[in-house]
């Protein structure tokens, strides 16, 4: 199997608000600047976007931004996450119409939902739109789990089910994953402590938060690994691994705006019920950024 048209390093961008409603010029500043690093992909409206706490408008008004302002230079992977379907299916064609290259569907669960009730939901999302789906796993916060064996069956039952984000820290799904596909259904590397060991055993991407953040280095694991220089890898990874540490401790949009802020980019607070974070936490963050030589606002 070639490498998928997404790869590598997919940067999954935060929602930056004024008091009461979604910045616009700085969401398309952050977008520039994630262009300008020479990420692979980009994804808004995952978690790290808090589309949870966004009004249908405002997820809306998010996705066709981000694709106007890309315009085409990168993948724009959609992220989609509904307890009901009807409402996957109504934000999978909003996606497509406002020009994404792609969706990333999480599963989110109020009751517990089985796995003929999951494939359903991935059904009823492909038959409405013809964009390729990348399945979410992440058990932590959406409340439902995909075995590799049901993500398997997703890929070869579902046309445009073409790849899979794994976040549930557990590298030996993504090897079964591999396993069950006979190589052929990528996979994408969604924890961050995970990057380096994902990248070794195939994965075809990493999505994270951390490029708005630390992209260089991001991007430097990853090109070692494409070069299958092991050392070297393993090097760039250790060297951003306390920053990946730090900003899985709270949630991402908190630990992202506030390393953000740091660097001089006024993206507002998370919206309730998230909080900022503490100023001794602020300030580990900092600290890290600066001891990683990225130039930190004082």
């Amino acid at each position: 199997m070639g490498q998928p048209s997404i790869h590598g390093i997919i940067g999954y961008l935060v929602t930056p608000f004024t008091d009461h409603s979604v910045d616009i010029p700085m969401l398309r500043n952050l977008i520039d600047r994630l262009l300008a690093s020479n990420v692979h992909a980009i994804a808004p409206l995952g978690s790290t976007g808090e589309a949870a706490y966004l009004t249908d408008d405002e997820w809306s008004l998010v996705a066709a931004e981000t694709c106007q302002r890309v315009d085409g230079k990168l993948p724009t992977v959609i992220g989609i996450a509904e307890v009901s379907t009807a409402a996957a299916v109504e934000k999978a064609k909003i996606s497509e119409q406002v020009g994404a290259s792609a969706i990333m569907v999480l599963p989110v669960s109020y009751w517990n939902i089985d796995d003929t009730e999951i494939f359903g939901h991935f059904a009823a999302i492909a038959e409405a739109t013809t964009l390729p789906i990348m399945a979410y796993n992440n058990p932590a916060t959406s409340g439902t789990d995909m075995s590799p064996e049901l993500i398997c069956k997703l890929f070869r039952e579902i046309d445009n089910v073409e790849m899979i984000k794994e976040s549930s820290g557990d590298l030996n799904r993504m090897k079964r994953i591999t396993e069950l596909s006979c190589g052929q259904l990528p996979f994408y590397n969604g924890c961050n402590p995970l990057a380096h060991d994902a990248f070794s055993v195939g994965a075809s991407g990493w999505c994270t938060a951390a490029a708005n953040l630390i992209p260089e280095l991001n991007l430097d694991l990853y090109r070692y690994h494409q070069k299958k220089n092991q050392e070297k890898a393993q090097l760039a990874f250790q060297k951003q691994l306390p920053l990946l540490e730090c900003i899985m401790q709270k949630s991402l949009p908190a630990t992202i705006k506030s390393g953000l802020r740091s660097l001089g980019y006024d993206v507002g607070d998370p919206r309730l019920p998230l909080k900022p974070l503490t100023n001794d936490h602020a300030e580990r963050l900092a600290q890290i950024l600066v001891r990683l030589t990225i130039p930190v606002q004082s």
